[in-house]
């Protein structure tokens, strides 16, 4: 796993100075710190931060091809690359050096952008090609690694895997983007359609981008997209046997390190699944971790130490204090663009664990995604299946208003609290999967903005793009839609930003074998009720793991990482959420209503409500404004 940087200059050719290069790399080192090159020609440099797994004496970068035409920085793994180079040696390539870096260069010169659909792995790259003066960008399908762009006022385009790579570039503006504060406050993070600041793109997952030194570049193109549009025919026993054969493949894919490797063990399905197809294909004993909390509600460090000692892991586990809070600026400084999701703090505490043993690490995220596993896809499949016998006129002019009156209470007995089952029906599958997925609803958010704000947004409302998704997904039904609205935009905007961040800021490699792009295709053919049956998500992965899990382990209730913002904010934060709405970064934007903020906040520490999210992405935002010296 690496860092990579560089600058393109589009419709001219001017000298890069390789300084400035390296300076956008030298605040990745992090992510490389193992080595570090920059390479430049007219009109192009290429930059690179190496952390060392596979051809460890070998395979600097940036790399030169042998010869001599294509240059390329990399981050990330191929994980069929032993095979690609039997392949490509087959019809004539010739390698110097034993890992995945060359092999892609040799792809690319065979079968130039087609190559991507013969990549197993995950990846973000830029290849500079000599002769044809061009500079080909490309992400991996679920956008795993990320990789950010941005024009410059001298006709460059600047990349890099982080944005505060391209914030070493003395050219970068930093003028905040009104919709992308729309965004936040919506999903909790800034989604991958949008950046935080005005100019900076980020590479869609599953698309490339070809640029020229002649010419004005064009849009980025797609070549990897999922469709639920089909279904796999076949006895629900031999799909199991299937699902079993690609869950293998992709573990066992994925084991290949020439560094201490290792997995992130919770004790859920998800991770026990890995570690059980990793102690299957291993002879030693797979090294494990895991982070338990001091609130024993949150607690499932037994359930992982059961699973380690079924499997005979190495297993390391390690309790962290409810009183994290002085981490938030750490956190933070990791993501850049604000970033609320309160899983990232134990998740870098996880990390820092598997860091103390190994140098990679496997992680059970993306069958949740794939398989259907969250409670909402579950709801929404339900939900659909409603719509489906009430007329829409009568559900917006009976639910809609009975939604708006419904007393939201989390006091209220499980069958009473109805508000947000009521919301969502009186609109489309997609408006109502939309506000399931939203970390804060339009007619709470859109009573915090300021007059200027409002004037800044045009009418424009976060959920339009995955409205919009949702309905031009290549999708057979209800839950086939949400699927794919949480693989597209929920996965690479939120999950594996959050695993990419805090794993690379300790120097660590995480891998998803849950998203092998076959593994996931193959789910995406399921029919439904394989994927969901009997209220629960994931059938057919937890019929499949029957014979290597106890039940207890598959079918006890979701939990995830908790962190209790809720708590921390009525106590050791109490001054920070009470002086939230006079902040002097957020005060200065203008964005929000000081007096309606300090309301919230007040109901909040007094314990009436429990606007603890809502008030953590406002804490969250101002920090990452301070950070990035965003001029509103």
């Amino acid at each position: 796993m690496c860092g990579i940087a560089g600058i393109f200059h589009c419709g001219t050719i001017k000298p890069v100075d390789p300084a400035r290069v390296e300076r956008m790399c030298d605040v990745l080192a992090h992510r490389g710190p193992d080595g570090s090159g920059v390479w430049t020609a007219p009109g192009v440099g290429l930059g690179h931060r190496r952390l060392s797994i596979i051809d460890i004496a070998g395979s600097p970068q940036p790399m030169v091809s042998a010869d001599e035409r294509h240059v390329i920085s990399f981050n990330g793994e191929i994980y069929n690359f032993a095979e690609l180079r039997r392949e490509l040696e087959g019809l004539g390539a010739q390698f110097n050096t034993h890992g995945d870096t060359e092999v892609i260069l040799a792809a690319y010169q065979q079968w130039g952008a087609a190559c991507l659909n013969r990549l197993n792995g995950m990846f973000a790259f830029a290849i500079y090609d000599k002769a044809e003066r061009t500079l080909f960008l490309a992400r991996d399908r679920f956008g795993v690694k990320p990789l950010y762009t941005a024009m410059l006022s001298d006709g460059s385009l600047a990349f890099a895997s982080e944005l505060k790579g391209l914030l070493a570039h003395p050219l970068l503006r930093r003028e905040a983007d009104p919709l992308a504060v729309e965004d936040y406050m919506t999903w909790g993070y800034v989604p991958d359609h949008r950046s935080m600041l005005k100019g900076v793109e980020k590479l869609p997952a599953g698309h490339f981008h070809l640029l020229r030194h002649d010419a004005t570049p064009a849009a980025p193109q797609q070549y990897w997209d999922i469709s639920f549009a089909e279904r796999r025919p076949g006895k629900a026993r031999d799909l199991e046997a299937e699902l079993l054969h690609h869950l293998r493949e992709a573990v066992t894919s994925r084991m290949v390190a020439d560094v201490p490797l290792g997995a992130f063990l919770s004790g859920g399905v998800d991770s026990s699944s890995v570690v059980a197809m990793m102690a299957e294909a291993s002879a030693a004993p797979v090294r494990t971790c895991s982070i338990g909390f001091d609130v024993a509600a949150v607690d499932e460090t037994s359930y992982a130490a059961r699973v380690a000692e079924l499997f005979g892991t190495d297993h390391a586990s390690r309790t962290v204090g409810s009183d994290q809070f002085g981490a938030i600026d750490t956190i933070a400084a990791m993501f850049d663009e604000p970033f609320a999701d309160g899983s990232a703090l134990p998740t870098w505490r996880v990390c820092q664990l598997a860091r103390e043993s190994v140098t990679v690490a496997l992680s059970g995220d993306g069958a949740d995604e794939a398989l259907a596993g969250y409670r909402r896809q579950v709801f929404h499949h339900r939900e659909s299946q409603v719509r489906a016998l009430i007329p829409a006129s009568a559900r917006q002019k009976l639910l809609g208003p009975l939604g708006r009156h419904w007393p939201k209470g989390d006091w209220l007995p499980q069958p009473l609290r109805a508000k947000s089952t009521l919301q969502s029906l009186a609109g489309t599958g997609a408006e109502g999967y939309a506000r399931a997925l939203s970390a804060v609803p339009p007619e709470v958010r859109l009573g915090l903005y300021g007059e200027d704000l409002f004037g800044e947004l045009r009418g424009y409302r976060a959920e339009q793009p995955l409205v919009a998704m949702m309905e031009g997904a290549p999708a057979r039904s209800g839950l086939d839609a949400a699927q794919y609205a949480d693989l597209k935009f929920w996965l690479p905007g939120d999950i594996l930003t959050k695993v990419d961040r805090t794993s690379m800021a300790v120097g660590l490699e995480a891998r998803e074998p849950l998203l092998d792009h076959r593994l996931v295709e193959f789910a995406a053919s399921l029919p439904e009720g394989l994927r969901v049956k009997g209220g629960q998500g994931k059938w057919l992965l937890k019929k499949a793991m029957e014979r290597y899990l106890p039940r207890d382990i598959l079918y006890r209730p979701k939990q995830g990482f908790v962190t209790p913002i809720a708590q921390w904010l009525r106590g050791p934060l109490q001054a920070q959420t009470r002086g939230i709405a006079a902040s002097s970064m957020l005060a200065r934007t203008g964005w929000f209503d000081k007096a309606q903020v300090a309301r919230l906040a007040e109901a909040h520490i007094s314990g009436r409500s429990d606007h603890s999210r809502l008030l953590w992405q406002l804490i969250m935002l101002d920090r990452s404004l301070a950070r990035l010296g965003i001029v509103a």
